[in-house]
């Protein structure tokens, strides 16, 4: 049974790789991921304020123009309160290539195009496989329009792509205009993959303090729809390779990433509430699905649903939209 795939050029032994979050904090918890049949693992995330405290500045998105307040300070958590510094982050990165044998994918989460592109090279040289860009950016700023975001995204791509040689993924948001259009400028641009989507943390109020407060919840199942959709609509438009991230919690949710057209998928709530030996675990579930429907491999199944593929493409657009309700009507009747 072929569980192997390939990611942004790199083969994988299967389509399972944790994506960043605490469990890749420690060598131990990374090495306890590749035994349990991780294909590789996406570090947590080195952020761009992180980069800009150590070299003493703290002036956010000037290229872009974004509103800044004096309180915002009081939102970051003092430099003790990170994961790790940026130079103990590429230790970290160096440690874990030593320490396992699968490969290591490096993180940055930002916004600008400034200084922190730097990095890119830094974690290059401290032994990653490959770099994920989390751009995590929420334009509050009402003069900003659409057009500068996604130049904004794309120039930051180039940047990077500029100062390394290893592969380069973009995780994205889905909140743009034209996503497919959105897609096909970063594959233009270079990204070697595609990551949907990014998961923007709503913060929630606190009626007894009155106040805005940070509220961090783990994903669900559905969750995974939004990017299943746009993976199978994406399949065959273009050359990236592309990755499911946000609700996958079981072996259908990874069998639907690879029908849909995805090379990888992304797990990670599922690891954080029932441990990293669920990946064995799915893995199990996987083969044995393939073998009781005959698939050989998993590029047997890649596309096989994507919206090119099935026989209603129109479920993937708006017909699908008009069908669904409809149909719900039905059963109240």
């Amino acid at each position: 049974m072929d569980l192997s795939t390939k990611y942004m050029g790199l083969k994988l032994k299967n389509p399972i790789v944790p994506s960043a979050s605490p469990l890749s904090q420690t060598v131990d918890s990374v090495k306890a991921m590749e035994d349990a049949g991780a294909s590789a693992v996406v570090v947590y995330s080195l952020f761009e304020e992180q980069i800009t405290h150590e070299s003493g500045e703290l002036d956010h998105y000037l290229s872009y123009g974004a509103e800044s307040y004096a309180e915002a300070t009081s939102y970051y958590p003092e430099q003790e309160a990170y994961n790790m510094g940026p130079y103990e982050y590429l230790d970290h990165i160096a440690n874990l290539k030593k320490a396992t044998d699968i490969p290591i994918i490096g993180s940055l989460n930002g916004v600008s195009s400034g200084g922190w592109v730097k990095y890119a090279k830094n974690i290059e040289q401290a032994g990653a496989d490959a770099l994920e860009l989390n751009v995590y950016y929420i334009p509050t700023n009402v003069n900003l329009t659409g057009s500068e975001i996604e130049n904004m995204y794309v120039d930051t791509l180039k940047a990077v792509k500029e100062q390394i040689k290893i592969p380069v993924a973009i995780k994205l948001s889905p909140f743009f205009t034209s996503m497919s259009n959105m897609a096909r400028r970063l594959d233009n641009a270079g990204a070697d993959a595609l990551v949907m989507f990014n998961r923007f943390y709503q913060p929630d109020f606190d009626l007894e303090k009155l106040e805005v407060v940070p509220n961090l919840v783990l994903s669900t199942n559905w969750e995974m729809r939004l990017p299943l959709r746009w993976i199978a609509i994406l399949y065959g438009q273009i050359k990236a390779s592309m990755a499911a991230t946000s609700g996958v919690h079981g072996c259908s949710d990874v069998l639907k990433v690879m029908m849909a057209g995805g090379d990888v998928a992304m797990v990670c709530s599922e690891l954080l509430m029932n441990g990293v030996g669920r990946i064995s675990t799915m893995l199990k579930e996987l083969e044995n699905w393939m073998i009781e429907n005959e698939y050989d491999s998993i590029e047997m199944m890649q596309g096989s649903m994507s919206q090119k593929a099935v026989q209603e493409p129109a479920a993937f657009e708006r017909a699908n939209y008009m069908k669904a309700l409809q149909s719900y009507k039905t059963t109240l009747i």
